[in-house]
């Protein structure tokens, strides 16, 4: 699915939360801070996006050859 389309729907989601928490206040504080935990994480995935690394990440290096015990001149 497009990231953009993601942002755009979190967003809305974000605005029609808090504008039910204008319209129809909580009644209590307990009630209030329920709602600002999936409000916060949709507020903050509208605005940063998914969390993908812009930067490609490097190969790891291959690992290096270990020692055996057939060389010649071993005993």
């Amino acid at each position: 699915m497009n990231t953009l389309l993601i942002r755009l729907v979190c967003g809305l989601l974000f605005a029609a939360m808090a504008l039910g928490a204008v319209v129809h206040p909580p009644s209590n504080l307990t009630q209030g801070l329920g709602m600002l935990l999936p409000g916060a994480m949709l507020l903050n995935y509208a605005i940063k996006g998914p969390r993908r690394s812009l930067i490609p990440k490097k190969p790891a290096p291959a690992p290096a050859p270990s020692p055996t015990d057939s060389g010649p001149g071993q005993a």
